[in-house]
């Protein structure tokens, strides 16, 4: 059996036209080691598929919590659809093993790497998109991600700390740096105020009774700012 007929069993996705689950799976490095090969990089369906996750996830977090508001929803997928998850799904499904990479790509982890994994998965999901329609697309997504989708609840805490640096990782970004730019009132009761920051930027500021509570009400701040920049979830 084809490497790629066995992924489309593990998929459980067979393609009318299986180039678009080549190309799902074909990383920069490959082509700039492989100049003549037919297939251009994954990016453009990576990019599609991002799209088609956020509203697959974002319509099923509408209708299962009516009642809570867009910034709540809003959380709760770019929890979802960001890179931690598609990495950990990825990596269930073995998409590394498939990937067309650089030989120097290759040798230094690329097949486990989080952001080529996501990448991939996203790929794949406008792939099956471009192949076979959104019911298609929303079958799979929800398939793969229904438990993570069934996990959420609107009283859990969010860890917006991670959800900024994952944001910003996944747009190949530098990590967030928190600094405390006040301190005030007695020592029993002490309020920080801090800023986050990208490079020189400043992102957001947040207050609280403790640092850790500042950092993350500026990572909250900051996320929000961002995400509504850029115009979706994650």
């Amino acid at each position: 059996m084809s490497p790629l007929n066995r992924l489309q069993q593990v998929l459980g996705v067979t393609f009318h036209n299986a180039e678009l689950l080549e190309q799902a799976l074909v990383h920069g490095s490959f082509l700039n080691e492989n100049p003549g090969f037919p297939l251009p990089s994954n990016e453009r369906l990576e990019f599609l598929g991002d799209a088609v996750l956020s509203l697959v996830v974002g319509e099923t977090l509408y209708q299962r919590f009516p009642e809570l508001p867009e910034g709540s929803l809003t959380r709760m997928r770019s929890g979802l659809v960001c890179q931690e998850t598609l990495h950990k799904v990825a990596t269930e499904l073995g998409v590394g093993e498939y990937l067309r990479l650089g030989q120097g790509e290759d040798m230094s982890g690329g097949r486990s790497k989080p952001s080529n994994l996501a990448a991939a998965l996203e790929a794949v999901v406008g792939a099956i998109y471009l192949d076979q329609g959104l019911e298609a697309a929303r079958d799979f997504t929800l398939r793969l991600l229904g438990d993570e989708v069934e996990a959420q609840s609107p009283d859990a805490p969010v860890d917006y700390k991670s959800q900024l640096q994952e944001f910003l990782h996944s747009q190949k970004r530098p990590a967030p740096t928190y600094r405390v730019v006040e301190t005030s009132g007695p020592d029993h009761a002490r309020t920080f105020t801090t800023e986050v920051l990208e490079g020189d930027t400043v992102h957001g500021h947040g207050s609280g009774h403790s640092k850790k509570s500042a950092e993350m009400a500026a990572a909250r701040a900051a996320l929000e700012k961002l995400q509504r920049g850029r115009g979706v979830g994650c």
